[in-house]
């Protein structure tokens, strides 16, 4: 696997610092997981991961993490700027004494700047970002893309885009260095083409809701069907449009109208359509064609759609045999492998000792931080 034999410290947190790390675990890095709590049920992305319940605010505790920090290759931390700091284990610390550390610092709104500090979530980076405000229908107020944009593509993607960035570049030069990686910066940066873009006419014209491919246009929507599914269009090229058209049997439409009454009548038109049959009717109906028109998978069945079947797009992640996406981008020589959850068994439990006894603690040594709360056991585990 590509990143195999790579050791990582992940700080537990919410969702953008899971998902680095199970990025970073689903692609052969070994994560361990520094938690308060040995069996935090509420992560669903600790799959592949080891876990060590470490009281962090005991000096001992912060020495613990420290000498771990010495034998691994990446810290991935999700606290606001100062915290790590506070705890003795920042970049100043930590990179001084392992000098090929990546430290990874993944935040809201990054390590400086006026709103370093500050509290937020994925709505408020968003925002902040400027992605936001393009987001949403005409006359309609900002609609976030659940908490997809900055939580996870602007941060946990781009964290470990970034990290996989310092390791390379480590390769070259020997040394660690720091990721600054704001979610803010990364929703920005996901959206480049929303603002370089901005001088392509055909594509943004200002207004949300107005534009080519915003619900501006009928011809690029999703459309109720008979049953109460949906179907999505994206019949953008004319030669799509001409398909699109004539196999709704509307030959009268034209794609590009410049007067809103049309777009509006057009639109209801289509959507009229579109109601007089099923989901699958008209998935029958485009099934061969290419008009960029495809039915919307309801996320419980979509690993029955024959195309993620043969492509093996899910597979089972937990004893209930769950199905989660599998590892994406596909290597030919070294795929990642979707890793199933077993943070809290037994196996995983012995791993992750096991780390802790190479630091050459001795049993007695190892029997106190246990005994002083420093290292906090689950309820199955036995030293």
């Amino acid at each position: 696997m590509p990143l195999k034999g790579i050791k990582v410290l992940e700080f537990a947190g919410l969702a953008p610092a899971p998902f680095c790390g199970k990025i970073l675990a689903d692609f052969g890095a070994k994560v361990t997981v520094i938690d308060r709590v040995p069996d935090n049920s509420l992560n669903c992305l600790n799959g592949g991961k080891r876990v060590l319940a470490i009281n962090l605010k005991r000096p001992e505790g912060q020495n613990l993490v420290r000498k771990l920090a010495g034998t691994h290759d990446v810290i991935l931390e999700p606290f606001r700027p100062g915290i790590m700091e506070k705890m003795n284990l920042g970049p100043d610390v930590l990179c001084k004494d392992n000098p090929r550390l990546i430290y990874a610092r993944l935040t809201g709104f990054g390590q400086e700047g006026r709103l370093a500090p500050r509290a937020g979530h994925d709505i408020n980076y968003a925002a902040i970002s400027g992605v936001l405000s393009m987001l949403g229908r005409k006359n309609e107020k900002p609609l976030p893309p659940i908490n997809l944009l900055a939580d996870f593509a602007g941060g946990g993607l781009m964290c470990a885009f970034g990290i996989c960035l310092a390791l390379l570049e480590r390769h070259r030069s020997g040394r660690g260095q720091i990721v600054d990686s704001a979610m803010v910066d990364g929703a920005a940066y996901v959206a480049s083409w929303l603002f370089m873009g901005r001088k392509m006419a055909t594509l943004w014209q200002g207004e949300r809701g107005t534009n080519l491919l915003d619900g501006g246009y009928y011809f690029y929507d999703t459309y109720e069907t008979k049953d109460g599914k949906y179907m999505s269009v994206g019949a953008l090229e004319p030669q799509f449009f001409e398909e699109f058209k004539n196999k709704l049997g509307l030959p009268q439409l034209s794609q590009f109208v410049s007067e809103d009454s049309e777009k509006e009548a057009a639109n209801a038109l289509v959507t009229k359509t579109f109601l007089q049959k099923t989901q699958d009717e008209w998935a029958a109906i485009f099934e061969d064609i290419d008009a960029c028109v495809y039915p919307v998978l309801d996320w419980s069945e979509v690993m029955q759609h024959d195309h993620n079947k043969s492509r093996k797009a899910f597979a089972p992640f937990d004893e209930d045999n769950s199905l989660a996406p599998q590892p994406a981008p596909r290597l030919s020589r070294t795929p990642g492998v979707l890793s199933k959850d077993s943070s809290n068994s037994p196996e995983a439990f012995e791993e992750a000792i096991k780390m802790v006894r190479e630091l050459n603690l001795s049993n007695e040594e190892l029997k106190s931080l246990v005994n002083e709360k420093i290292l906090i056991l689950p309820a199955h585990a036995k030293l």
